[in-house]
């Protein structure tokens, strides 16, 4: 598989009128380019390019013999511009939206002269970014699988990130505080009560719970920079695709959500299903059960394998 990073350089003028030399990364997997469908993964707020492999973070979903599978379509993977991965940082992160980086990526598939794809799909982050591309270009695909997000960002998401926020522009240890707010807005009480159940680590002297928020917090924070983890929070807090338009995507619509997501609750997306529905055939809502809440999109595998299946047959 072609897994090096590729990179496009160009001038982008964002929607606040800033002027930046943005350097676009991407990496490819599985076919070669214009020999098979194109599946464009638009990746979630800590993820990257790397989608695939060995240290793929989707590799239950994307590979050889995999639902998306590589021996049949060609993956296309663009980094968020600013999330480090390909050690190119953005500092006035708020001069960019998700508005803006769907522009990047649709400049980066004309430089790269693919005129539309089989299927865009993303999760959290990454869908939301796939819905302003298909707003702004409702021909660029024939399939689109938005996963665990909706069209835009709505109040209890938006609080949920402004808290995020002040937690990030605190001096001591901010990275690993808003980390440990995020992993309990994407579980659930079930979920940790279930997995922890009040046990305690004597050699530690707390809380099995609290040393695994801990670990999430400092292990972030060794991944991740802090510069980009204001980025991502808020591009997340301000997705906001055009409504009216979204009828006019023409690209067969899969919306799937998670039933107890507290970030995007599976209400909200069927409300968004069921508002199209009246508009369009074309669209369908689909709900994974699990008791993991928003992450479990990165976790019931087995439940997102049996959905997307049946959707990308060629």
């Amino acid at each position: 598989m072609k897994t090096e990073l590729n990179y496009i350089n160009f001038t982008y003028q964002t929607d606040s009128h800033k002027e930046y030399n943005i350097s676009l990364s991407y990496q490819l997997f599985g076919k070669d380019l214009f020999s098979a469908p194109i599946i464009l993964v638009n990746h979630a707020l800590t993820g990257n390019s790397n989608v695939s492999g060995e240290n793929g973070w989707w590799k239950q979903l994307i590979g050889e013999g995999q639902v998306i599978d590589t021996n049949t379509y060609t993956v296309l993977c663009f980094n968020i511009p600013g999330n480090g991965y390909d050690d190119f940082f953005i500092d006035e992160y708020e001069d960019f939206t998700p508005s803006d980086i769907a522009n990047i990526f649709l400049k980066g598939l004309e430089i790269l002269h693919i005129k539309s794809v089989y299927a865009i799909i993303g999760g959290s982050l990454g869908g939301g970014i796939g819905w302003e591309m298909l707003v702004k270009n409702p021909h660029l695909a024939e399939i689109f699988i938005p996963i665990a997000c909706d069209f835009k960002t709505h109040d209890w998401l938006h609080a949920q990130c402004l808290v995020q926020k002040f937690l990030l522009n605190q001096n001591d240890e901010p990275l690993q505080k808003a980390r440990i707010h995020a992993m309990l807005c994407y579980r659930t009480p079930e979920s940790l009560n279930d997995r922890f159940q009040n046990k305690y680590n004597q050699e530690k002297q707390r809380l099995e719970s609290e040393d695994w928020l801990v670990y999430h917090g400092n292990s972030l924070n060794e991944r991740f920079s802090l510069k980009s983890y204001k980025l991502m929070n808020h591009l997340l807090m301000n997705i906001n695709a055009d409504e009216k338009k979204l009828e006019k995507i023409e690209a067969r619509m899969h919306l799937i959500s998670v039933d107890t997501d507290l970030f995007f609750p599976a209400s909200e997306i069927r409300m968004c299903f069921e508002k199209l529905k009246t508009k369009k055939e074309n669209v369908f809502y689909h709900e994974i059960q699990s008791i993991h809440g928003h992450d479990a999109f990165l976790m019931e595998y087995k439940q997102l394998n049996n959905i997307i299946k049946p959707i990308l047959k060629i």
